[in-house]
């Protein structure tokens, strides 16, 4: 079982309430994505990575992205695939760059995430980067492996995926999560500690996350009441 079908599936089976809120202070956006949509995003990515570049369990996967709504789905996906995921693009197979930072040194391909807000997709790329959004569109919303990920595969640098899944469930337990709670988080997705505390422990818990980006101290007291804010994380 990968990272995603253990962290994952069984909320896709618990509700159909959002997985993820996000807000982006800097420029007024929010989104909010279901956890049907997040499943989908993360098919497209697996099946895109193992359709396009032959990715089998274990395959290294760069991650240099800041937490957003897209990072869930190219995040999910990759550990969907049985992908390693590091932080260096140093050999990895595929790199997963920010639009305003298109370079991957070392890496096979590139792939540039645009991070907008409606999931536009990105203008004028260097020649040697892909297009991530558009490049997954075309590309099922199920995904079925075609190689099975073990327990003991590596998932997140150090960690394999029977050990990132505890990780997780650990640091919702520390964090006394349930899924009752709302959690408001300006935290970072860092790898690895920051992508298990501020998304996959959130995951574990069942909870909703309300995620902020560039967040303005002056409306954070409104949003904790519009969003019934039960839990916080972050500086």
């Amino acid at each position: 079982m990968t990272v995603t079908q253990a962290l994952l599936g069984p909320l896709l089976n618990a509700s159909a309430k959002p997985l993820i809120t996000y807000y982006d202070d800097a420029t007024g956006a929010r989104i909010e994505l279901s956890r049907a949509t997040a499943a989908n995003w993360a098919a497209k990515t697996a099946n895109w990575l193992v359709d396009e570049h032959d990715l089998e369990p274990g395959t290294r996967v760069s991650v240099a992205l800041p937490a957003h709504w897209q990072t869930v789905g190219v995040l999910l996906g990759s550990w969907w695939c049985g992908a390693h995921v590091v932080d260096d693009p140093q050999g990895a197979e595929v790199a997963f760059v920010p639009a305003d930072r298109p370079a991957a040194p070392g890496a096979f391909t590139t792939a540039v995430v645009g991070l907008d807000a409606l999931g536009a997709p990105v203008r004028d790329l260097p020649a040697d980067a892909v297009d991530y959004v558009s490049d997954i569109r075309v590309h099922g919303d199920e995904f079925h492996p075609l190689a099975p990920v073990s327990g003991t595969d590596p998932a997140l640098l150090d960690g394999s995926v029977d050990e990132v899944v505890q990780r997780a469930r650990t640091r919702a337990q520390e964090l006394e999560l349930t899924a009752a709670d709302r959690v408001l988080s300006t935290a970072d997705w860092d790898l690895p500690r920051g992508a298990v505390d501020g998304l996959l422990a959130v995951l574990a818990a069942g909870a909703h996350l309300v995620q902020c980006a560039n967040p303005d101290p002056a409306q954070l007291p409104a949003r904790r009441e519009a969003e019934k804010i039960t839990r916080e994380l972050g500086a």
